[in-house]
């Protein structure tokens, strides 16, 4: 299957998906989806990822590497079930204060449920939002994290520069997304893995195949790291690198506000 992904102009505003849809249109069929999906997010990353989230999600927070002293604020945006920001509360020695912003609300209460049996409620709190309106004053955050959402977002530029604006001078923007593979034969598996068993395994599991046919068409369509990269620079970061995982079915983008 030959899969046109988007460039650093952009695309994905009006792409849900291979189908594109009217402007303004995305946003709620995403909502949708998550909110199918929300008590099962676990379960999804697995199926996408062949259970290697857990390893890439580990080495984000290495990499982002949280010092251990009160005060020292990160944002994670579209992490409603806590999965990163229990992570750097954890690496901290829960010393770093988190806040979660989601826009889905099914998300964020299985956030909040996870957050209070493993007694990181102190630190960690929870956000109603839109990553492309962001509630917060300039310079609030010392890091801001996104795992496997910014594809969901439909004016991706618009996010990235509310992340850049969010950010103290000096502070962090990491993003973990699946992305394009760069090893030969290894993109051909996981294409067939992808559009062929994903949304049929989504469908034994849960009875409906199509939430996960959206998320593996996202995937194909989101651009790859290097025109990433280049949105990250348009928005006003430096320093922009990025690190392939497995392949390159995942990579994950650092960035600098400096």
């Amino acid at each position: 299957m030959s899969v046109h992904r988007t460039t650093a102009g952009g695309g994905m505003e009006t792409s849900y998906g291979f189908q594109e849809v009217a402007p303004g249109a995305k946003q709620p069929l995403v909502d949708d989806v998550f909110r199918k999906v929300a008590n099962r997010y676990d379960l999804m990353n697995d199926l996408m990822s062949g259970g290697m989230h857990r390893l890439w999600k580990d080495a984000m927070v290495t990499w982002l590497n949280p010092p251990r002293r009160p005060g020292w604020r990160a944002l994670d945006v579209a992490g409603g079930t806590g999965d990163i920001a229990f992570r750097i509360a954890e690496a901290s020695d829960r010393q770093a204060h988190v806040t979660v912003l989601d826009i889905n609300g099914a998300m964020l209460d299985v956030g909040r449920e996870r957050a209070v049996r493993k007694r990181l409620d102190p630190m960690v709190d929870f956000v109603e939002a839109n990553a492309e309106e962001l509630p917060f004053a300039d310079g609030t955050f010392d890091a801001y994290t996104i795992a496997f959402g910014i594809r969901n977002v439909p004016q991706i530029a618009r996010a990235l520069a509310e992340a850049h604006r969010v950010l103290k001078h000096g502070g962090r923007f990491l993003c973990l997304e699946f992305s394009e593979v760069e090893m030969p034969m290894l993109d051909r598996v996981y294409e067939a893995w992808s559009f062929k068993a994903i949304p049929q395994i989504g469908k034994a599991v849960t009875g409906d195949a199509e939430p996960y046919s959206y998320l593996v068409e996202s995937i194909a369509k989101f651009p790859n790291q290097a025109h990433f990269a280049e949105m990250i620079g348009a928005a006003g970061f430096q320093r922009v690198t990025w690190r392939n995982y497995s392949g390159g079915i995942a990579a994950l983008h650092s960035a600098w506000k400096l």
